[in-house]
């Protein structure tokens, strides 16, 4: 169903039970679902030591590979192994953490993750000052003329992504938004008509 609707990625959260208090699957179920679909695999990485695992998920068939800046200690060496490996290059920020700490970096990657949730579980509402987070992120893009995009994930819902977009964003993950709803399919086109 997934795989037929309009969604344009499928984001895979693998979750290591130490950088996050849940643990979720790892290359093996990617690895399934890659072979399942030709859409792009957006795999966040909310693990400690990232870099031990890239080359597995580059394998697996990872497009886009997000790893979190408060799980790196050499930021720029784990970005610079996931491009070698030829996947696009993200960086997840959690909700504390302000979109400054990017600015070093911000013209090596592809993607930034804003979490708008705790990371670690579904379900989770979504975190009000996240609106203030993209829209500085936005400019921080803007002002160098980067092509970076901005994704959001958690708690995303029908209700509040249109504020999500206006304030700048391109990505919106919503899990429990599709999956739990009457028509994931309906619910997919709603989101996209934003």
């Amino acid at each position: 169903m997934l795989d037929k609707s309009k969604a344009d990625w499928f984001h895979l959260d693998v979750m290591d039970g130490r950088f996050v208090p849940n643990i979720s699957f790892g290359p093996m179920i990617i690895e399934f679902i890659r072979s399942t679909t030709s859409k792009c695999c957006d795999v966040h990485l909310m693990i400690e030591e990232p870099e031990k695992y890239a080359e597995a998920f580059k394998k697996a068939g990872a497009d886009i590979l997000t790893v979190h800046y408060e799980a790196c200690i050499h930021l720029h060496r784990n970005i610079q192994q996931i491009k070698s490996l030829g996947m696009k290059a993200g960086v997840a920020i959690n909700p504390h953490t302000p979109v400054e700490v990017l600015k070093d970096i911000l013209a090596e990657i592809d993607l930034v993750c804003l979490m708008s949730v705790n990371p670690g579980f579904g379900g989770q509402s979504f975190i009000p000052q996240t609106i203030e987070k993209i829209k500085a992120l936005r400019r921080m893009i803007t002002e160098k003329n980067l092509n970076v995009l901005i994704e959001i994930d958690g708690g995303v819902t029908l209700e509040n992504a249109p504020s999500i977009i206006a304030a700048g964003a391109d990505v919106l993950v919503a899990g429990n938004t599709v999956l739990k709803s009457a028509n994931p399919s309906q619910t997919i086109d709603a989101l996209k008509a934003f």
